[in-house]
């Protein structure tokens, strides 16, 4: 593991995958996706993770239009909203969770808003503060727009900022935002994270009085 600590001012959570298990629910529906394309499903769930549906859609489909895209997007989250069954927690994110609420975090997902409020909920995890949600983006994961945005709501430059994330994609946009980036679960170790954990429950968060946070990694 290249890191056993890591220091920062502020912290930035992505869910699917990092707080939240919902790989069942986003296995459903984008083989039912892929199915209705006719695409194999299992070459289309090997880019799902981390992208908005619509940016996940264009990779797989690039000679369809965006509109297209975008109106299949909607649909997807409308299906992926009101399917909750299999969502879960991450190991060790609700302690995780209670560990930084003093502390500076923002939630940064390629959910929209009523589906991060779906998993969240269903999970039994405290919904952040501060989120910057698909609608508050004009480019999806692996661009860095929403990790600039997080840091900048926060008032913290992203070199001082701690990114948590499970995707290839999303570990692209925190390093292409200058932060580091701790890579939480089995798809984050092939994208040579700054930190690496199975889960949360390996962290231990540690707080300065002068604002510095001390994220400590359990090498087991």
């Amino acid at each position: 593991m290249p890191a056993t600590a890591l220091t920062a001012h502020a912290l930035l959570l992505d869910m699917d995958g990092t707080l939240v298990n919902s790989d069942a629910v986003v296995e459903r529906c984008w083989r039912r996706w892929a199915l209705r394309n006719g695409l194999d499903p299992e070459e289309a769930l090997k880019v799902v993770h981390g992208r908005q549906g619509y940016a996940t859609m264009a990779v797989l489909l690039p000679e369809r239009p965006m509109e297209q895209n975008h109106a299949d997007n909607k649909v997807m989250l409308a299906e992926e909203t009101a399917d909750t069954e299999g969502v879960v927690a991450i190991g060790g994110a609700p302690a995780f969770m209670d560990a930084i609420a003093a502390l500076p975090h923002a939630l940064v997902t390629s959910a929209d808003l009523a589906l991060a409020t779906a998993r969240m909920g269903a999970a039994g995890l405290r919904m952040p503060d501060l989120r910057v949600t698909a609608e508050s983006v004009g480019a999806s994961k692996p661009d860095p727009e929403g990790f600039l945005k997080g840091a900048a709501a926060l008032g913290f430059a992203p070199a001082d900022c701690v990114v948590f994330e499970d995707s290839e994609a999303g570990i692209a946009a925190g390093r292409a935002a200058g932060m580091r980036v701790v890579g939480v679960g089995p798809r984050a170790g092939a994208h040579s994270p700054d930190a690496q954990v199975a889960d949360l429950t390996q962290l231990r968060v540690e707080a300065a009085a002068d604002g510095t946070i001390t994220l400590h990694v359990d090498a087991r």
